[in-house]
């Protein structure tokens, strides 16, 4: 079966959907994006996305072509048309078409607008069991990243990098400082237990799966700093794990080739993905 795709206003067989050259997500990366999970068919978190991506909408100053209700009834369908069980949904909205110039396009131009489906195994990732492996690296990115933008060429990079070591996922630091992973938040767990991530600026995306996990810890009575993490705590720390929408909870054994605590997926982190998974399907 041919993969659905959404793009201005119609369900589309992939290999037909076309964007204009003139596109400005196309020309200057004039564009957001938001990512959420499906898991058993449904959506997970879905509010709380759908919310991100009308911030970093107007943050940019494009205009939300849809209500939160719209953009879940088009998901939905996208949803069921590709029969997805498992995986993610890919929404970007850019500036639209217009001749090439930096300044906004005068007049009334219309978002385009594209969603696709991937499917993706979350519940069955065999790597949550053995605990994935970091690097850090430079933080190259601009100074908005609390924006989700589809300029993504650092973090390309950086998970590029992540590749040619043969792990997981690359952490980045920007003046000794951890801000967060190439795709991903990053927590770690002192040796007193105490669940530890950078607090929200403009430094760093606001995580979706962060915030949860956050409230989860809370509520389970695991003490939880929201501070800077300096990256030599990474080698110091009892354990380290990070979340996104695609990982939920990914417990981290080595960081640069030294493990972790003692090298296993800890007690913490464990946890906290299995009150995801509760989380995520009671949603």
């Amino acid at each position: 079966m041919s993969r659905t795709v959404y793009l201005n206003g119609a369900f589309l067989p992939l290999e037909e959907a076309r964007v204009p050259v003139m596109d400005r997500g196309f020309l200057f990366a004039d564009g957001i994006y938001e990512v959420a999970a499906v898991l058993d068919g449904t959506l997970v978190d879905n509010a709380a996305h759908l919310a991100r991506l009308d911030r970093s909408l107007s943050e940019i100053g494009i205009r939300n072509p849809h209500t939160e209700a719209e953009w879940t009834r088009l998901e939905t369908e996208l949803v069921a048309r590709n029969g997805l069980t498992e995986g993610l949904v890919y929404m970007q909205v850019t500036r639209g078409v217009a001749e090439r110039d930096f300044g906004f396009p005068k007049g009334d131009v219309a978002p385009t607008v594209a969603m696709f489906t991937q499917e993706k195994s979350i519940t069955g990732n065999a790597m949550a069991e053995t605990g994935a492996k970091a690097i850090t690296v430079p933080d190259l990115r601009w100074k908005r990243r609390d924006i989700k933008s589809v300029a993504l060429l650092a973090q390309v990079l950086a998970k590029q990098q992540a590749v040619e070591a043969g792990v997981a996922e690359a952490f980045m630091v920007e003046d000794g400082l951890v801000t967060e992973g190439s795709s991903s938040t990053v927590f770690i767990v002192t040796k007193a237990g105490t669940l530890v991530t950078r607090p929200l600026s403009t430094a760093l995306l606001p995580g979706i799966t962060r915030k949860a996990i956050l409230a989860l810890a809370a509520e389970t009575g695991i003490a939880v700093e929201e501070r800077l993490i300096n990256a030599k705590e990474l080698g110091e720390a009892a354990e380290a794990f990070y979340t996104s929408a695609s990982a939920f909870v990914m417990p981290v054994v080595e960081i640069d080739g030294q493990p972790v605590g003692n090298g296993r997926p800890g007690p913490v982190a464990t946890r906290l993905r299995a009150l995801y998974f509760d989380f995520a399907r009671a949603a």
